[in-house]
């Protein structure tokens, strides 16, 4: 029996498949229909060559008793068989993605289409919802997505694909409009319609546009406008399997020759132009070095991550560290290198921690927040006080507040108002503003929420660094 199991709130939207998240591992509850899905999978060679790859969730039947305590009115109705799955460390969403995370986990998409399309089976979605990263590695996770290929049947996820991964690709490399806003404004993503007025005349001529966005909305009016029932039997009778392969392979094609270029931002070249001094750098390393080694984290968060050195310290003593900051240049770059590396211990986002994701979809709970997804057994908040409370305007008691609420041991650094970095923000601020950035302020602030294990003087003093775990 499954103890503290709960319904994944978003798994409603497949009346085949639902899903039940429980400590040990996750589970799937399949109909009839789905069974019959998940069986033609199993018995293919298909199954065994994505699960060695590790391209698609470890999973394995298990008898229905492991679903016992859960109500039968939540589950498909007529389940018949429950799937167990391994479980992602930390689960992120499009919009928290990069660049090359959202094309890589297109590509993915893409090739297990291809690829279930010769064993004669198809997937009934395409989205990025499909994919979580292990690290910088993406893998399927809906088993459920998988079922038979019927004859006659087009490729029913091409227009969530556009929808949700073509066009937010398409803007962001051609047009340098970041797709984060929109796929966290709409679960459902760009719909033809949208997207078509975002791109000029000139730009029918780039790669991907004119098949797939404009001729793509101009068909949907026109469909509008016609019988529904008679629009997909038309459809149906025109459709072969080889033109709906070569269709999605086609896609394939577009979707890799994608690239962005992002160009230098303030934050790209930091730790190279910043003002530590060597000392400093090795002090603050050693710092990081020391405390993860103390805690030995299941769970580390590096908050304002930049290039991810930090994160990569953190990760010599964490099972798993989620490194995010909100320049997406930054931590396009930190993905690419991390993909070059093979590391699947650290998990990039694009995520601001003064603008954080929300809870989204139907009752604001099929996308969670990121402290719902799990919090952390330490943080580092390393340059960053300063943003937040300078830049942001965000009092540092309640800055503190938050961190505390987290319950996580944390590892924070304070530059002084004598820090370059700190005088260069306060010259864009009025005379007298955000008085309550002082260093002795903040002591008395933070001795107030933590037991203050250490702290450290950087040589250059003008940082401190403080160990520091929640008062109860």
């Amino acid at each position: 029996m499954v103890e503290a199991a709960r319904v994944e709130p978003g798994s409603f939207r497949d009346r085949d498949s639902r899903v039940v998240v429980a400590p040990d591992a996750v589970y799937r509850a399949l109909s009839g229909t789905g069974t019959e899905d998940w069986q033609a999978l199993k018995a293919s060679p298909l199954f065994e060559q994505l699960s060695a790859e590790g391209t698609l969730i470890g999973t394995e039947e298990v008898g229905a008793d492991a679903l016992a305590g859960v109500a039968a009115e939540i589950l498909p109705e007529g389940t018949e068989t429950v799937l167990r799955h391994e479980r992602i460390p930390f689960v992120s969403y499009p919009y928290e993605w990069t660049f090359s995370m959202l094309r890589d986990a297109a590509l993915l998409t893409l090739d297990l289409q291809i690829a279930a399309f010769d064993q004669e089976l198809t997937l009934k979605d395409a989205t990025p919802y499909n994919v979580q990263f292990r690290g910088s590695e993406p893998v399927f996770i809906d088993v459920g997505s998988f079922e038979r290929l019927r004859e006659g049947d087009p490729w029913i996820g091409y227009r969530q694909f556009c929808m949700l991964f073509l066009y937010p690709l398409l803007l962001q490399s051609y047009k340098d409009v970041p797709f984060q806003p929109w796929l966290r404004g709409s679960i459902d993503g760009i719909t033809p319609s949208e997207a078509r007025p975002l791109f000029t005349f000139r730009d029918r001529f780039r790669r991907g546009v004119l098949s797939n966005v404009v001729l793509h909305a101009r068909m949907e009016r026109k469909y509008e406008d016609a019988e529904g029932g008679e629009v997909k039997e038309q459809a149906k009778a025109k459709n072969k399997p080889q033109r709906t392969k070569a269709l999605v392979q086609t896609m394939r094609s577009t979707v890799s020759k994608l690239s962005w270029k992002a160009g230098d931002t303030a934050w790209t070249n930091y730790r190279a132009d910043n003002t530590y001094s060597d000392a400093d750098a090795e002090r603050k390393a050693a710092f990081v070095r020391e405390a993860a080694a103390s805690v030995k984290p299941a769970l580390t968060w590096d908050i304002g991550c930049n290039d991810g050195a930090y994160s990569r310290i953190a990760a010599e003593s964490s099972d798993y560290v989620v490194a995010f900051d909100y320049d997406h240049a930054t931590v396009d770059a930190l993905y690419r290198s991390l993909r070059t590396d093979g590391e699947t211990r650290i998990l990039p986002l694009v995520a601001n921690l003064a603008d954080p994701s929300p809870g989204l979809g139907w009752r604001g709970l099929e996308r969670r927040t990121l402290e719902d997804r799990g919090t952390p057994d330490l943080v580092l908040a390393l340059a960053l006080v300063h943003h937040v409370s300078i830049t942001a305007n965000v009092p540092l008691a309640e800055l503190l507040d938050y961190l505390h609420e987290l319950g996580s041991t944390l590892v924070i650094e304070f530059p002084k108002r004598e820090d370059p970095m700190v005088r260069r923000l306060l010259s864009c601020k009025r005379e007298g503003s955000n008085a309550d950035y002082q260093h002795e302020t903040f002591e008395r602030l933070l001795h107030d929420r933590f037991d203050v294990e250490r702290s450290e003087t950087l040589p250059s003093d003008v940082r401190v660094l403080y160990l520091a775990r929640p008062k109860a």
